[in-house]
Formats: C-alpha cells, sequence, structure tokens
C-alpha cells in the first residue's frame, strides 16, 4: 500500500510543478477601455505643489528676517537702558557722597551736635548735658590747600629792556661800548610777599 502512495505521489509532483511554471509566465494583459491618465491634472498638482512650497519659503524667510530686526532692536533697547542704569547709578552714589552731603548741610548753616543728649524712653529721663551746637563747633570739610616748598618756588627773573634805536640789521640797539641796551635783573621776593 505504501508502495502504491508513493508512486501516485510522484505522479502528482511534476503535474503540480508544471501547473507552478504556466501560471509564472508573463502574458500581456490587454488594456481595459484604451483610456489614459490624463496630463492636465497631475501637471496642475505638480505647479501647485511648487508654487505653495515656494510661497511656504519666502514667508518662512520674511518672518524670520522680521524676528531678527526685532530681536536687533530689542538688545539695543537693553543696552540704550543698561547704560542709562549706570549713569543714575552714578549720579545716585554722588549725591549719597558724605562730602557733598557735609558741605549741603554746611550751605544750609547746618553744624554738628557738640555734646549730644539722649532721652531714656522708659521713664523719659535725659542722659548727659545738652548744648546747644554753635558756629565755632562746625568742621573743616575741605582740607587746606596744600604749600609748595620753598625750593619749588624758585625766584622771579624780570628782565628790562629800555627802548633804543634800531640799526639798519633789525638786531638790539647797541651803545657806544658794543653792549646792549638792556639789563637783566633779578629781583628776590621780598621777605613779606611770595609769588
Amino acid at each position: 500500500m505504501s508502495a502504491l502512495m508513493n508512486g501516485r505521489a510522484r505522479n502528482r509532483v511534476p503535474r503540480i510543478a508544471e501547473a507552478a511554471v504556466e501560471r509564472a509566465r508573463l502574458t500581456v494583459v490587454p488594456r481595459v477601455g484604451g483610456r489614459r491618465a490624463a496630463r492636465v491634472p497631475f501637471v496642475f498638482l505638480v505647479s501647485l505643489l511648487l508654487v505653495g512650497g515656494v510661497a511656504g519659503l519666502l514667508c518662512f524667510n520674511t518672518s524670520m528676517q522680521q524676528a531678527s530686526f526685532t530681536a536687533t532692536a530689542m538688545e539695543d533697547r537693553a543696552a540704550a537702558l543698561d547704560a542709562k542704569q549706570q549713569s543714575l547709578t552714578m549720579e545716585l552714589d554722588a549725591l549719597r557722597d558724605p562730602q557733598r552731603v557735609a558741605a549741603s548741610a554746611k550751605q544750609m548753616g547746618m553744624v554738628p551736635a557738640s555734646a549730644p543728649a539722649f532721652v531714656r524712653l522708659s521713664d523719659g529721663k535725659v542722659l548727659g548735658s545738652p548744648t546747644p551746637a554753635t558756629v565755632a563747633d562746625a568742621m573743616r570739610i575741605n582740607p587746606l590747600p596744600t604749600r609748595k616748598p620753598s625750593n619749588l618756588r624758585p625766584p622771579t627773573v624780570v628782565i628790562e629792556v629800555k627802548p633804543g634805536t634800531t640799526g639798519s640789521g633789525g638786531g638790539a640797539a647797541t651803545t657806544g661800548e658794543g653792549s646792549t641796551t638792556g639789563t637783566k635783573k633779578a629781583h628776590q621776593p621780598e621777605q613779606g610777599s611770595q609769588r
């Protein structure tokens, strides 16, 4: 029985193979209806996509440029505001300068208290002996100008030129002995005055 089965199986295999080979052969399929796809809608679609892409890129580029201009303007404004803040801070520091405050107080006639007194809040007792401030209690705000040492104050040299006749050479007038009429004097400052 097994031999009979083997014989039938062998007969079937070539038939199945032949059927598969016949199915695998390429054949020409006839056209159905004979219509070709229209080209106009395809060209229209492609050109629409192309124009839309270019317009989209143009809009994107324009918006990026606008954002760049806005960012540059904001950076310039931030730099100007930073400079203004620094100048206002410097002006405030100048107004808070203790030397300036003291000078303003002195111009208003204010003087520091020489002997302050304190009031104890618990019982209202005055601690210390208060005395009113006077102009004599004022402090010097600006230091005295420094004097130059005497070796940095050289004596003043004065040259006196007496009017005379000028010769044809245009030089200094000479006397008979050949000396010039101008005299040179060195004036020492007097003991009481200084220049």
